[in-house]
């Protein structure tokens, strides 16, 4: 069975609300449950200080989108459910990533060139109140992507050029260093709801009408009777186009009972009998959830519990991986003592590994080392740091499926191939 790998991210800048549920919370945790993928749920709390330098505010934001994920049903034994800011690697990677993106590919970003169209529209210079962050975005989003070579990416038509950025940056480095990154694709939620808030304007924070996913039922009522509708009288027909109420209840409602409340906007329903219906049925869904979220929000070190372990798990797959990419760009001990004082850290986090070299003869090698530091693989000599890169990237690729060792690797004196082959499959399956 060929695994795929799904990676998704939120930001925590504000409490979670029915469009955050409707449009990535609820639809992730379905994806989640496909045992042909392997799902990586994170907090982009980096991401966060983008645009958020409010401490409070974020670190209230990460405990709430991560309780609402597991309230949800997100299993954390399941997926891999962790914190950005738990893996050091990401941020490293950000930096050799850094060092290959072209600064007229980032000056492309939407988000930079909307902040500048705001800033001459205003007549202030183009880039007042730009940060680096904010240029640097798109290289942080590639790092988040690329740290776990993630094959899909969710995203709204409105991200796709973050995803095409993050192969444009992948590619560059590939063809620099070798066949280190898979080329992630962006998966496309075509029906991606988005919802109306309590204004008929796209449910969002920024616009502050927004219906908080798990508010007591009390609150739930009473902003749902908030909701803004037009001055038809009980018994006049009502339209279902445009309507934010019916939106919101055709997204919680089976297909029968979108089809009872469109009978009923067709026959001149109160709007106040609409507005009880719409609280019941979002009610009815969300009640089992609020009682855990409840729950989880009264035990913080449950959720904190569960994305410390979550980011022992992506730590098992990052460390190696950009260890060996430290090694593809040059970073690597300058003398055969501190080399095997690395093989030495290597073999004690119990991980295979592959370590790359330079020897006098001036070519470059690689060796496939166990986790006890038991030589797997010995490589001959390439002319480029590059070829060796993209040997171990077909290696890697292969794994379970490899049935014979090419001609330029040669197998450790007693070492059968399934050794080798057991070896392939630990390392990539962290």
């Amino acid at each position: 069975m060929t695994i795929t790998r799904f990676l998704t991210g939120i930001t925590p800048s504000g409490t979670p609300h029915l469009g955050n549920f409707v449009g990535s919370i609820r639809p992730s945790v379905a994806a989640s449950r496909n045992p042909e993928v392997q799902s990586f749920y994170f907090l982009a709390d980096y991401h966060a200080l983008i645009k958020c330098q409010e401490p409070a505010r974020v670190n209230r934001s990460t405990l709430e989108i991560a309780a609402s994920w597991l309230a949800a049903g997100l299993d954390p034994e399941h997926v891999t459910f962790y914190r950005q800011s738990d893996i050091p690697e990401i941020p490293e990677l950000t930096w050799l990533l850094t060092c290959v993106t072209g600064k007229g590919l980032l000056n492309r970003a939407h988000a930079y060139k909307a902040a500048q169209d705001r800033n001459r529209e205003a007549g202030h210079d183009t880039d007042d109140g730009v940060s680096a962050g904010l240029f640097m975005y798109p290289v942080l989003m590639a790092a988040d992507i690329l740290v776990f070579n993630a094959h899909k990416v969710p995203v709204g038509r409105d991200q796709v050029q973050h995803i095409e950025m993050a192969r444009d940056i992948a590619a560059s480095f590939n063809h620099l260093y070798g066949e280190h990154f898979t080329l992630p694709e962006a998966a496309i939620e075509e029906k991606v709801a988005t919802l109306a808030g309590l204004d008929g304007r796209k449910m969002s924070k920024s616009y502050d009408n927004t219906i908080p996913l798990f508010a007591t039922r009390a609150e739930l009522r009473k902003l749902i009777a908030s909701i803004v509708t037009d001055s038809r009288a009980p018994g006049e027909p009502k339209e279902v186009e445009g309507s934010a109420l019916f939106q919101i209840y055709q997204a919680f409602a089976t297909p029968e009972e979108t089809a009872t409340m469109r009978a009923a906007y067709a026959q001149g329903i109160a709007w106040g009998d609409a507005k009880q219906l719409l609280f019941e049925r979002v009610d009815k869904e969300l009640s089992p959830m609020r009682e855990r979220y409840d729950d989880l929000m009264a035990h913080p070190q449950r959720v904190e519990t569960a994305l410390r372990q979550g980011g022992e798990r992506a730590r098992a797959l990052a460390r190696p991986f950009v260890q060996g990419l430290r090694e593809a760009v040059g970073l690597r001990p300058l003398t055969p003592a501190s080399t095997a004082t690395q093989k030495g850290k290597a073999a004690t986090a119990g991980l295979p590994h592959f370590k790359q070299y330079r020897e006098k003869d001036g070519k470059f090698y690689f060796k496939f080392v166990a986790g006890d530091g038991t030589l797997l693989l010995q490589s001959t000599g390439f002319d480029a740091p590059r070829d060796a890169g993209q040997l171990i990237a077909h290696l890697q690729r292969e794994g379970a499926a490899l049935t014979a060792l090419p001609a330029t690797v040669t197998a450790a004196d007693g070492v059968a191939l399934d050794s080798i082959v057991q070896a392939l499959k630990a390392l990539a399956s962290g």
